[in-house]
C-alpha cells in the first residue's frame, strides 16, 4: 500500500505543481481543479445508500464545476447568483423527482456536494488570483502534505492514544502532534531564500502553517465521518494506494479556505 501511495504521488504531485506554476496564459490550475472537483463530487454522490436521480447528479456536478471556476468571473455577484440558482433550480427540479418520498433527502445531498467540494475548492482558485497567489497555494498544499505525511508516520510508530476512535480509529493524538510538527518544518521553505519565500514575518508563516495543519486534520476527520456514515472504506479507487479523488482533498479543502481568509483578513 505504501509503495502504491509513493508511486501515485511521484507522478501526481509534479503535474499539479506544474499546473500551479504555469497558470498563465491558460488557467491550468483552475482546469485541473475543476476536473478533479467534478470527479470527486461524483464519488461523493456514489457513496449514498439510496442513490440519487441522474438529473440531480448531473446538476450537482455542473454546479460544482461552476463554483470552482467562479473566481474568474469579474462580478462580485458570481457566488450569490450560483448559490441562489443552485437552490432554486434544484428545488424546482424536485417536482419531477422519482421516487418523491426521497426527493428532499436527495436534494440535501446534492447541495452538500456542491458546497463541500465546489464552493470550498473555489477558494483555491481565488487564492491563486491574489498577489503572491502562486506561493500561497503552494504553502496550503505543501504544508498539508507535510502534515499528513508526518502524522501518518508518527502515528504509525509512536501512536498510543486515540484521537477520535468513534470516527477514525487509526488516528492518534501523537500523530496529530506529529502533523503539526511537520507543518512547522515545511514552513521553513517559505521563510528561507527560495522561489517560494513569502514577504511576511516568520511568526505569521509558522502560525498559518499550524492553522493549516489543524484544520487539515479536522477536514480529514470530517471525511472519515462521512465514509463511516456511508459504510465505505474509500470514496473510490482512481488513486492507487490513496483511494478516491475525494480522499485526496479531504484535508486540502479546509486548508485552502484557511489560507485564503488569513491572507485577505490578516495579511492584506
Amino acid at each position: 500500500m505504501l509503495k502504491k501511495r509513493v508511486i501515485t504521488a511521484l507522478w501526481g504531485i509534479p503535474l499539479l505543481i506544474a499546473a500551479i506554476w504555469f497558470d498563465e496564459p491558460l488557467p491550468w490550475f483552475t482546469i485541473v481543479l475543476a476536473g478533479w472537483g467534478t470527479l470527486a463530487v461524483l464519488e461523493f454522490y456514489r457513496m449514498l445508500h439510496d442513490g440519487m436521480a441522474t438529473s440531480l447528479i448531473l446538476f450537482g456536478s455542473i454546479w460544482t464545476a461552476l463554483f470552482i471556476i467562479s473566481p474568474h468571473c469579474p462580478s462580485s455577484m458570481a457566488t450569490p447568483v450560483l448559490l441562489t440558482s443552485a437552490v432554486v433550480v434544484s428545488l424546482i427540479g424536485l417536482l419531477a423527482h422519482r421516487p418523491q418520498d426521497t426527493a428532499f433527502r436527495s436534494w440535501a445531498w446534492a447541495m452538500a456536494g456542491i458546497l463541500y467540494i465546489g464552493w470550498l475548492l473555489s477558494h483555491f482558485v481565488a487564492l491563486r488570483g491574489l498577489e503572491e497567489g502562486r506561493d500561497w497555494v503552494f504553502l496550503a498544499l505543501f504544508v498539508t502534505w507535510a502534515s499528513d505525511s508526518l502524522a501518518f508516520f508518527v502515528g504509525r510508530r509512536f501512536g498510543r492514544h486515540k484521537l477520535a476512535p468513534a470516527i477514525s480509529p487509526g488516528k492518534t493524538r501523537e500523530g496529530a502532534v506529529g502533523g503539526i510538527c511537520g507543518a512547522i518544518l515545511m514552513s521553513i521553505l517559505f521563510l528561507a531564500p527560495t522561489p517560494f519565500q513569502l514577504p511576511i514575518a516568520a511568526w505569521q508563516v509558522i502560525l498559518l502553517s499550524i492553522l493549516v495543519s489543524i484544520f487539515g486534520q479536522l477536514g480529514d476527520l470530517v471525511e472519515s465521518l462521512l465514509k463511516r456514515n456511508m459504510g465505505v472504506k474509500d470514496s473510490g479507487n482512481l488513486m492507487p494506494g490513496h483511494g478516491g479523488l475525494l480522499d485526496r482533498i479531504d484535508s486540502i479543502v479546509f486548508a485552502g479556505v484557511v489560507v485564503y481568509y488569513y491572507v485577505i483578513w490578516v495579511i492584506a
